[in-house]
């Protein structure tokens, strides 16, 4: 399976293919379905990662790790299409 960097460096030289805007039909639009992959595959693994981030969280004289709560986005990405 390809690296988070991998599939980012993918998605990166699709948009520079379709953004040239001289490719037949067809071709962008297999381009095209190729970058909603490996957006979605993105987005997946950076949602896993910030599962995984914790906090430390001084108390006292001793630290306390607390896992970070994160919020849902999909509304603010919806809004700002």
């Amino acid at each position: 399976m390809a690296t988070f960097e991998e599939q980012l460096t993918a998605l990166e030289q699709v948009v520079e293919k379709l953004e040239r805007g001289d490719l037949p039909l067809d071709e962008s639009v297999r381009l095209f379905e190729e970058g909603v992959t490996l957006s979605n595959a993105c987005k997946k693994e950076l949602e896993e990662a910030e599962g995984r981030i914790q906090v430390l969280v001084e108390r006292g004289s001793r630290m306390v790790v607390k896992d970070l709560e994160v919020e849902e986005s999909v509304e603010a990405d919806e809004d700002e299409e």
